[in-house]
């Protein structure tokens, strides 16, 4: 089995089966969000043929949602799933998170009362930018400065409180999550477990169960026990001595060898996994994400394999792609460039010009 081409296939990069942004969210689970014009492309480029505008429809209509359900980074999940992935997940990420908080010092009774203040401001489908939620703790005498403001905002989310409403132009707005996605039953947690175990392997498999762990923040232990519960649901082969999970009903398509695809700098091909050796060759890793930040840079995908990085810029209304290639690329892979970049053009909606390397 070639990983990284069954990888692209099951994310459902190559051959998109999907019409809808909520489907796309649903089969992958939750997908990063932290560049929020990189997460609509993320979403765009698994679907058969979708537009921006019909990304941020899906925010508006509120089948998906942005918020903070994994890691302490925001993701992109499907609205019927957000209510049962924060009651899972989000204990751990604010027990990990106690430190940071005695450091800033926040308390318990200040999330109390920031909680509060949201809660009075919001209700009644009041959607407030960051600045006009800073606004309500500085008016309460509760301080924002020095990443305050974001953890009192990201551990409201995490409480299931609020949640990223429809942008207001080029900003973004939070609302009561109660209001915005009326909570649905809820799941009991071994329930929730299976099913996020089952969407992880089906969508981002083969992957191993270290991979898992990094993707969902759980424990070892809570994998371990999610992929025994999702078991009827999934097989497993052993490559180099390593166990791979994926779905016992995995599509046989292969990927199209030939194919390039322009992937924003946090999608899930690579944020997906902590082993990423199957598309990425430890040499160029740096290349990736340059800082050693947790910045990521976009990337250039053929067969599966990260063959470079590439930017965009605009002029004169046009979209300039500029691509940072690790190696030469062939004729047939210029031709395929110029569909990809054709692709993303029809997605932003712009024309394109191309920038090639000598």
């Amino acid at each position: 089995m070639n990983i990284a081409r069954a990888r692209l296939v099951n994310q459902g990069i190559a051959n998109p089966t999907f019409d809808q942004p909520g489907d796309v969210v649903a089969w992958l689970g939750a997908l990063q969000a932290q560049d929020y014009l990189g997460s609509l492309w993320t979403i765009g480029l698994r679907m058969v043929s979708a537009t921006e505008r019909d990304i941020e429809a899906a925010i508006a209509a509120r089948t998906i949602v942005r918020t903070w359900p994994m890691r302490g980074t925001l993701h992109f999940v499907a609205a019927h799933d957000v209510h049962w992935l924060l009651e899972l997940l989000t204990p751990r990420v604010i027990a990990q998170s106690a430190g940071r908080y005695r450091q800033l010092a926040l308390d318990e009774a200040t999330f109390a009362q920031s909680k509060a203040l949201f809660a009075k401001a919001l209700q009644g489908g009041q959607q407030f930018t960051r600045d006009e939620m800073v606004q309500v703790l500085e008016q309460a005498n509760i301080a924002t400065a020095g990443q305050r403001g974001y953890h009192i905002l990201g551990r409201s989310a995490q409480d299931g409180l609020i949640c990223f409403g429809a942008p207001r132009g080029k900003q973004q707005t939070f609302t009561l999550l109660d209001e915005w996605i009326p909570p649905t039953k809820p799941l009991a947690r071994d329930e929730a477990l299976a099913e996020l175990t089952k969407r992880y392997f089906t969508s981002h498999g083969p992957a191993l169960l270290a991979d898992f762990v990094w993707w969902s923040g759980l424990t070892s232990k809570d994998a371990r026990i999610g992929v025994e519960l999702a078991k009827a649901h999934l097989e497993e082969i052993t490559i180099d001595d390593q166990r791979y999970w994926f779905a016992a009903e995995a599509p046989r398509r292969q990927a199209d060898g030939a194919a390039l695809y322009l992937l924003p700098g946090f999608d899930e091909f690579m944020l997906g996994y902590t082993d990423r050796h199957a598309s990425l060759d430890a040499l160029h890793a740096k290349k990736i994400q340059p800082g050693g930040n947790g910045i990521f840079s976009p990337t250039i995908v053929i067969d599966g394999k990260v063959t470079g990085t590439w930017k965009r810029t605009f002029k004169r209304g046009a979209l300039v792609i500029e691509l940072a290639p690790f190696r030469p690329l062939t004729a047939v892979e210029h031709d395929a460039f110029r569909s990809a970049a054709q692709r993303y053009g029809e997605f932003l909606g712009l024309p394109v010009s191309q920038v090639l390397p000598a």
